[in-house]
């Protein structure tokens, strides 16, 4: 695939970087089954796919992103790992501006077991692959980690639920903090039936469920949302746990400040170690395989000075799992490159064992814009 926009001052021929990065090209499919992506990508993607559907009724989608497709692809040929693929193509997904099919390109890290080397290699690649495309471009990079909010979270004692729905809302500041302050606040009666509110007071949840079902019969109603009584009954019971737990300010407070960090990565480990000490947790593990990360960039002469941390920083995919980097070309405000780890998402795709991942794409519109730019 050839990068070439109408005053671009060089055509890149992207398969070629993707080659010289160490990356086996595959090609991808364009129609993709639609479940994989409905399942593990998130709402975000979910609203913006173009479904349709075969002749024996299989929901399928014009393929929206190609980091699932490519695990798909390596768990349905049993490779060997470690494997490394890159892929160029077009993508599809419904766009506010813009058109909405655009091309894509990246590179998707699979089975290597060494995070730290894995994760500075992606982000290095990432970086060489710019040098490349846009050798004159002014480059800008946002790290977070979603891993060590997660550590933070625990070793203040939220709550797995809790966690849960924050990790969910993270990179989403708006809504982490919404999400804070319901922690902080005395609980807001829901308006449900007396008979509800007293099953759901003592967790019964066989009583609650055997409760919905007569009345759904009653009122000759199907299950909500295809539902089930049962699982209307546990969604009730889940929401009434998550209701009724209360952060104090302590937690909240340290959570809140955690939100706000931000510096270059240099600074980061000695920031996030004094914020540890300072509210009394224990994120040594965490804070171990983010500093051992730094390491491996420094050994691939990446600069940490030169990325900026941001702690509340993630990307709008549910199935990220630890680090997550942008990178920006010439000032602008949408990123050229999107990446990070994804260590759950081929367990959840169907690998018989668990494969650790990482990866990044760029977005090769951006990059046509930036390079046509006078």
């Amino acid at each position: 695939m050839t990068l070439s926009p109408a005053r671009t001052r060089a055509r890149v021929d992207i398969e070629s970087i993707l080659e010289g990065l160490g990356a086996d090209v595959i090609h991808v499919p364009v129609i993709q089954p639609a479940d994989a992506f409905l399942d593990t990508a998130g709402e975000q993607l979910r609203r913006r796919i173009f479904l349709t559907a075969s002749e024996d009724g299989e929901t399928l989608c014009l393929r929206p992103e190609f980091t699932i497709p490519v695990c798909l692809i390596h768990i349905a040929r049993r490779a060997a790992t470690p494997a490394r693929y890159g892929y160029a193509g077009t993508v599809f997904r419904q766009r506010r501006m813009g058109a909405n099919e655009f091309g894509q390109a990246g590179i998707e890290d699979l089975g290597d077991t060494d995070h730290a080397r894995a994760d500075a290699r992606s982000l290095a690649d990432a970086l060489a692959f710019m040098a490349q495309a846009a050798p004159d471009a002014e480059l800008a990079v946002m790290l977070g980690d979603q891993a060590v909010f997660e550590a933070v979270m625990e070793a203040l004692g939220l709550p797995q639920a809790w966690r849960a729905r924050l990790l969910h809302m993270f990179g989403d500041r708006t809504r982490l903090d919404a999400a804070l302050s319901e922690l902080a606040a005395p609980r807001v009666a829901a308006n449900l039936p007396p008979q509800v509110e007293a099953l759901l007071a003592v967790g019964d949840e066989a009583a609650l469920a055997e409760l919905v079902e007569t009345e759904l019969a009653v009122a000759g109603l199907a299950a909500a949302g295809g539902r089930s009584a049962a699982e209307i009954a546990a969604r009730l019971v889940a929401r009434k746990r998550l209701a009724d737990v209360r952060l104090d300010a302590g937690a909240r407070d340290a959570l809140a400040g955690f939100l706000d960090l931000e510096c270059p990565l240099s600074e980061a480990p000695a920031r996030l170690s004094t914020f540890a000490a300072r509210h009394g947790i224990d994120i040594a593990r965490a804070l171990a395989d983010f500093s051992a990360r730094i390491e491996a960039l420094a050994a691939l002469g990446v600069d940490a000075a030169t990325i900026r941390y941001r702690a509340a920083f993630g990307r709008p995919l549910d199935y990220y799992s630890g680090l997550v980097f942008e990178v920006f070309a010439g000032g602008g405000e949408l990123p050229v490159i999107g990446g990070g780890r994804y260590d759950r998402l081929l367990s959840m795709l169907g690998a018989a064992n668990p494969v650790p991942g990482v990866g990044f794409s760029v977005w090769l519109d951006r990059l046509a814009g930036m390079e046509a730019q006078p």
